[in-house]
């Protein structure tokens, strides 16, 4: 049985199939590949418009819409391109069959066509398959010459097979560099945050990378409050965070029960989604909000949400950050781990260091001042050597009350808290500090920690903060020397510096 010839008035068209064919897998780009099917599509069938939408499998709706023929002029007017929910598009979409029409305004499924959109009469609509999934559609209006034949959809349906095979490949291709991306991105964060960063660098870096890999508008950081609730601690964008940091979740929230259970929520527009309850949801459309977790441990919440308007996430994207939000939550356990050790080890250095300060330089000034005081009994007569010997015992008995604050100081966690009063006066000090410029000096006489009360301990706090903020104001100050004396009669205060004139200030 002889084939019928594909041709047209034009004379035989195969020839320019093959050509088409060819040509739409010569590009590996996803998006170059789509918008050179559908100019293949639109040349070969000789329409005057071509359209290829790429179909959402979960919403049904159309995400992108290549076009062909429409001049820079059309597509002002047209404005906003309808998403394939309505009209002869959406019918395509929901049933994905090939269909022409001679006059598709006569069709009664034609509405939601966008005012100032070009007139158009004749249709040949095809859908585009990857193996077996619908990618998407090939619209093409109005022929050039007559009509759409069955010929034109015979042909079109030909490329469109073949479009499906370039299509998956292109797919294939951009989702495996799409996967590279992430795990170089997770193997950078894990760099970082294994060489030292800070807690807050470290969540900062988390928010910024997963931003950039995501595409998306904002990358933060959320951590649990003491409430239930969670609160933004890091907030990585284009621009100004201005108000993120500081914005938090309420308890009860039905989007933060999710969280808690290690649940991933997506949304698909923070605007309007009634679980989306902070006050910045309004700048912000597609969302996904991600568990940081391991070994069951829940540290925080990534969260990468996108411009209004913006393109919804696919599966791939929700796959790859997910992993990367396991990875990343890994690589901050390690590093908080690894913080603690670091710490540990500084505070057994430094307990060793107040170990060979008691036992070996404390004992030796002590022995020294001894000798010294039993010189000056032997040597007495002398007015000038015994006045000598004196300021020699003096000193040593000032250097040992230095000493022991030292080891005293080097057994305070620096980043906790004091309990004792002697703590809470060494904190005192080393805060002014900062702004004095050089630490001041402080002796304590008596058992501190045992015979101040916590009233008299605010007081006395009081007053020194006050002596050190007014030695702050004066200039010309080099040194300060704080004791804190207690005994039977109570606890007392003497605050003296050596400016000019030297001030001494002395509680109660």
């Amino acid at each position: 049985m002889e084939r019928p010839e594909v041709a047209d008035e034009d004379g035989p068209r195969l020839p320019m199939l093959l050509e088409a064919v060819l040509s739409v897998g010569t590009d590996l780009e996803l998006r170059a590949t789509l918008q050179h099917i559908v100019d293949s599509a639109t040349e070969l069938i000789g329409a005057r418009y071509g359209a290829l939408g790429v179909v959402d499998p979960e919403r049904h709706r159309l995400t992108e819409l290549f076009t062909s023929g429409m001049t820079d002029e059309e597509r002002r007017r047209v404005g906003r391109l309808p998403d394939g929910r309505t009209g002869l598009l959406g019918a395509l979409v929901q049933d994905p069959q090939p269909l022409r029409l001679d006059d598709l305004t006569a069709d009664p499924r034609s509405a939601g066509v966008p005012e100032g959109h070009p007139e158009m009469h004749s249709f040949l609509g095809v859908p585009i398959r990857v193996h077996t999934q619908v990618f998407g559609n090939l619209y093409l209006t109005e022929k050039r010459a007559g009509r759409f034949t069955e010929e034109d959809l015979a042909l079109l349906r030909v490329l469109a097979s073949q479009a499906g095979i370039a299509i998956g490949n292109a797919r294939l291709y951009e989702t495996t560099r799409q996967r590279e991306r992430w795990i170089e991105g997770a193997a950078a964060v894990t760099t970082a945050l294994l060489t030292g960063a800070s807690a807050e660098n470290a969540l900062m870096t988390v928010a910024e990378r997963a931003r950039i890999l995501a595409d998306a508008s904002a990358g933060v950081v959320l951590q649990p409050t003491p409430e239930g609730g969670m609160e933004i601690v890091a907030a990585s964008t284009d621009d100004d965070p201005g108000d993120l940091v500081g914005t938090a979740i309420a308890p009860g929230s039905p989007v933060l029960v999710q969280l808690l259970g290690g649940e991933p929520v997506f949304v698909e527009d923070s605007a309007t989604d009634p679980r989306m309850t902070t006050h910045v949801r309004s700048r912000f459309g597609p969302s996904m909000m991600l568990p940081l977790q391991s070994g069951g441990r829940l540290i925080g919440t990534l969260a990468l949400p996108r411009r209004r308007g913006g393109p919804p996430y696919s599966a791939v994207d929700r796959l790859l950050a997910s992993q990367f939000a396991s990875q990343a939550a890994l690589a901050l356990v390690l590093a908080d781990a690894r913080h603690d050790r670091e710490r540990l080890a500084v505070f057994e250095d430094r307990d060793r260091i107040a170990r060979d300060l008691h036992d070996l330089v404390v004992q030796r000034l002590f022995a020294t001042e001894m000798m010294l005081e039993s010189t000056r009994r032997r040597a007495a007569g002398s007015s000038e050597e015994d006045a000598l010997l004196g300021r020699a015992v003096d000193e040593l008995d000032s250097t040992i009350q230095e000493v022991r604050t030292t080891i005293f100081a080097l057994q305070q966690p620096p980043a906790d808290a004091p309990t004792s009063f002697r703590g809470r006066v060494l904190r005192e000090t080393a805060g002014a500090a900062a702004l004095l410029g050089f630490q001041p000096s402080v002796h304590f006489s008596g058992a501190v920690d045992t015979l101040v009360e916590e009233e008299t301990a605010g007081k006395l706090l009081g007053a020194l903060r006050g002596a050190l903020a007014a030695a702050h104001r004066r200039s010309g100050i080099t040194a300060i020397t704080v004791e804190v004396t207690a005994g039977g009669d109570g606890v007392r205060l003497l605050v003296e510096d050596d400016g000019t004139p030297p001030t001494t200030v002395a509680w109660p």
